[in-house]
């Protein structure tokens, strides 16, 4: 088991390759690993996120998908896997699973529910009955600002991060302000939990703000930029950095920025598809792909940033 307060550095948050009957693409999937884990500076995956359509798999299917990422890269990278689940004892089956299948640690998201209605008390309730199936590290989840109740209220916060096998967050508000407010909070309640900034459009104030790292899906389609825009903040290269953020805001906003909001994956498969990563970039129903005028948006922005 890994050591407390370990988690640093820069982890992919993955997709999940289906293919066209909505099955899982296994040979995909490993190949996505496979190709990812091998870049400098990739220390681990987020699995089974908001990236990888992890409201729309399975108990099964989240177990396998652990399988093949402990499989494929063994002991090179830290696995962190997803947990989004309604039911708090859904949520302890899906933990069992996870860890049992390989992984090393576990985010557990708040479940959609809760955006319109959640107490404190109910939050850590769903936390603590988790974490009585393991003692493996725990990741919170904090929600963007737009997410109605699933952002955690300071005061919910606060109870959540003095649980004592969290060991991190990944910070998703997505609005610097409230990145750096939610990190001011952490720090000074509980220093020794690992933020992880994850506002892709807002990566590089936020690493200025000060951050141990990041789970992000945009590491899919450029992991040498990212880990690039990382390494340049902390040896305080600014140069570096803005020459990195001038490539990943443009994508960012291509991906994240464009409504509707939760076609975000759709368009990262379809940006792989283009780049040749990807046999297709097909997604589970009722979702489906993009029309070929926003993949043409897509394939001109990789072109302007210089990836394709």
């Amino acid at each position: 088991m890994l050591s407390k307060n370990k988690f640093r550095g820069i982890y992919v948050a993955t997709i999940c390759p289906m293919h066209k009957d909505g099955r899982i693409d296994e040979e995909g999937l490993t190949d996505h690993f496979s190709n990812l884990i091998n870049y400098e500076g990739i220390v681990g995956f987020l699995i089974n996120g908001h990236a990888s359509e992890n409201h729309l798999l399975n108990r099964d299917e989240k177990r396998r998908i652990v399988e093949i990422a402990k499989n494929t890269i063994g002991t090179q990278g830290i696995i962190v896997c997803g947990i989004n689940c309604e039911s708090s004892s859904e949520a302890q089956l899906h933990t069992e699973d996870a860890l049992s299948a390989g992984a090393d640690a576990i985010m557990v998201f708040p479940p959609f529910s809760w955006a319109l209605s959640l107490s404190t008390k109910m939050a850590v309730i769903h936390h603590e009955l988790i974490s009585k199936v393991s003692d493996h590290p725990i990741f919170l989840y904090q929600a963007s600002i737009g997410s109605g109740y699933m952002a955690y209220s300071p005061e919910t916060l606060t109870e959540l991060i003095q649980l004592p096998k969290v060991e991190a967050i990944k910070e998703g508000s997505w609005e610097t302000s409230r990145y750096e407010a939610n990190r001011r909070l952490i720090k000074q309640i509980n220093p020794n939990i690992s933020v992880m900034a994850s506002g892709d459009e807002h990566l590089m104030s936020c690493f200025m703000i000060g951050s141990e790292g990041s789970l992000v899906s945009l590491a899919t389609i450029i992991p040498e930029q990212i880990v690039g825009l990382d390494k340049a903040i902390k040896n305080s290269d600014l140069n570096s950095a803005i020459i990195f953020h001038q490539q990943i805001y443009p994508l960012a906003r291509a991906i994240y920025g464009t409504k509707p909001a939760g076609f975000a994956t759709t368009r990262i498969k379809a940006c792989l598809k283009i780049m040749g990563r990807l046999k297709n970039d097909n997604v589970r129903s009722p979702g489906h792909n993009l029309d070929q005028k926003e993949k043409s948006k897509l394939q001109n922005v990789l072109k302007d940033i210089k990836i394709l």
